[in-house]
């Protein structure tokens, strides 16, 4: 696996192989995986690559998007989001303005006193400071507790390998400082429960003992853990219907299962249906009709499992404008639909399936 701490460097001439070297991993990464998309080098390194709200059984949910460096890892094969993100570094002094940016948004002030919860993500790992510097992170936690009073939970997307505990002492502490007690999250893609096709065929590079680990080290501190699961996100030789819902039976039943394991963890799934990203090897196969976009019905007989375990569950419904023609989970029938999974995610009220067939 190939990640690194952050190391001084000494010289200009230093910094800038350092820079060099990270943009090769990226592109190690991305040919690793097959993918063929490129990065986003014209959008404005001081905005932000989007912000919008989530009703939630948590409140309202404001989600920023940074736009940062890409991913490092970028092996994950189903997974076109850093060609939103630049190839290049994106100093900290851009990412800063990208968060006061996000404060003079009219909507978010409008809506300040409502948030409840915010989630950061950069399309890849925001405790990786090569690509989310800490400074411009913690800048954006103070932030959050000038303008957002009523902020409950902070969400921080990552990688594993990027959380570190120095770094979730100086988060705790900067939180604490607010005018509502804000607890952390760490949001973590596990994408696909088989050990099998996770590594061996998504490429994630994640092993569940890493995720456990993880976990008692958050429950330790008071954090939380969100979980990132992919329904249905390779081809169809390796995943079908019904083996896509069993995936995700077996990750409910796991989870479940270490909130009992480990005092004080608490953890949540949100589920993302899969859509044939545009430079992706689902690309490929959907175009070779080779790979089936799940339907969303089979997401409620997925998500039917959690009732009465313990671990919430919040049903993304968004391709992100990134689905090539045909390929995304929404078909023409599935108006219907989508409110009742809207009003899931806001209440976690699951009588809301009873009449829907499976």
């Amino acid at each position: 696996m190939e990640h690194s701490r952050r190391r001084r460097a000494t010289s200009l001439e230093e910094r800038a192989q350092h820079r060099a070297a990270v943009e090769a991993q990226i592109i190690r990464g991305l040919h690793a995986a097959n993918k063929t998309h490129g990065f986003d080098e014209t959008h404005d390194p001081k905005k932000p690559i989007t912000h919008f709200f989530q009703e939630t059984h948590e409140g309202l949910v404001l989600f920023v998007i940074f736009f940062t460096q890409a991913c490092r890892w970028m092996r994950c094969v189903g997974c076109t989001l850093p060609s939103t993100s630049a190839l290049r570094h994106i100093d900290f002094g851009d990412i800063m303005d990208q968060t006061h940016s996000i404060f003079t948004e009219p909507d978010v002030l409008a809506r300040a006193d409502e948030i409840q919860k915010v989630i950061v993500s950069n399309q890849g790992s925001v405790l990786d400071e090569e690509t989310f510097p800490t400074s411009a992170l913690i800048h954006f936690v103070a932030k959050c507790n000038k303008h957002l009073p009523n902020m409950r939970v902070l969400t921080l997307e990552s990688r594993p390998e990027y959380v570190d505990d120095i770094e979730l002492d100086i988060l705790a502490r900067a939180l604490e400082e607010g005018k509502t007690l804000t607890t952390l999250e760490i949001a973590v893609g596990v994408e696909v429960f088989d050990n099998d096709i996770r590594n061996l065929v998504f490429g994630k590079g994640l092993r569940l003992k890493t995720l456990d680990e993880l976990v008692e080290r958050l429950a330790k501190h008071g954090f939380r853990l969100k979980c990132y699961f992919m329904f249905k996100p390779v081809a169809d030789a390796h995943m079908s219907r019904e083996q896509a819902i069993q995936d995700i039976h077996e990750a409910i039943r796991y989870l479940s299962d270490l909130t009992d394991r480990i005092p004080g963890s608490i953890i949540s799934i949100h589920l993302n249906p899969t859509y044939a990203a545009r430079g992706t090897p689902l690309e490929t196969a959907f175009l070779e009709r080779k790979y089936t976009p799940p339907h969303l019905i089979d997401v409620v007989r997925a998500v039917r499992f959690g009732e009465d375990r313990g671990v919430p569950i919040f049903i993304g419904m968004n391709d992100e404008d990134l689905a090539v023609e045909g390929g995304s989970f929404i078909r023409p029938g599935d108006e219907a639909l989508l409110p009742i999974l809207n009003k899931f995610n806001k209440t976690q009220d699951y009588t809301l399936f009873k009449h829907l067939p499976g």
